[in-house]
């Protein structure tokens, strides 16, 4: 795969220089169950600076996956305080928040989440559906993406019809083609062969050095030597 970064340009972000992009106090999520309440997160307190490559790594049930969620302004059922640029997350609407996960964030699902009634090029095109991009442009950078990741033949496929590695490639694909502030990956390279799964995080390392902020989830001692920073978790509770 050739995956040459190619520029999406958007507004700059809206927060002062020296605030962290991501700022969460106390932040706590359960369940309730019969035998009461089940904590899956606990207290967590984390900053996150633009530009950063952070690495969340633990057991099985740590609260991993449930964090990224968080992060990404997909999970509202939560407490605690969480700024996003300076907003308060914590505070929005729900339909607030999904405008700034549109505007702001990419996202690569451990299950992929692609849409199954569209195809490969379609679901390529859905984060560029929510910029201000003109149609032409938008067709023009599905091009080079489908291109990059060596997928042109799958263009018209339906999720259905690819083998999970694939998938797996258009996920990646979906999630950075806007060049977004914030990409979150979840096992991002969990379905490919060792050799793709190298050249998605030579991706990453590249969108981080031209400024991407990126929260990776990984049981990869590999992967997770991409990044500046390890965030360690057990039982929902961040450990040293």
């Amino acid at each position: 795969m050739d995956l040459t970064l190619q520029t999406v340009t958007d507004a700059d972000s809206p927060h002062e220089a020296n605030t962290p992009m991501i700022q969460l106090r106390n932040v706590e999520k359960c369940f309730k169950t019969k035998a009461g309440f089940t904590y899956v997160l606990r207290q967590i307190n984390l900053d996150i600076g633009e530009g950063e490559f952070i690495t969340v790594m633990g057991p099985s049930g740590a609260g991993k996956s449930t964090l990224l969620g968080i992060l990404g302004l997909y999970d509202h059922a939560w407490e605690g305080e969480f700024h996003f640029f300076g907003q308060p997350v914590h505070q929005l609407k729900p339909k607030e928040r999904s405008a700034i996960n549109k505007r702001y964030v990419g996202f690569v699902f451990q299950q992929f989440h692609l849409l199954d009634d569209l195809t490969v090029a379609e679901n390529l095109d859905i984060p560029l559906s929510y910029r201000d991009i003109k149609r032409s442009e938008r067709q023009s950078l599905v091009a080079d993406v489908l291109d990059r990741f060596n997928i042109v033949a799958k263009k018209d496929l339906f999720p259905s019809q690819l083998s999970g590695g694939q998938q797996q490639l258009v996920a990646v694909a979906r999630a950075i083609i806007a060049k977004p502030k914030l990409l979150l990956a979840d096992e991002p390279t969990g379905n490919l062969h060792s050799e793709q799964g190298r050249e998605i995080m030579e991706l990453f390392k590249k969108l981080n050095q031209a400024g991407t902020t990126i929260v990776q989830v990984t049981h990869s001692e590999v992967n997770a030597g991409y990044g500046n920073r390890i965030v360690n978790l057990k039982d929902g509770w961040m450990v040293k």
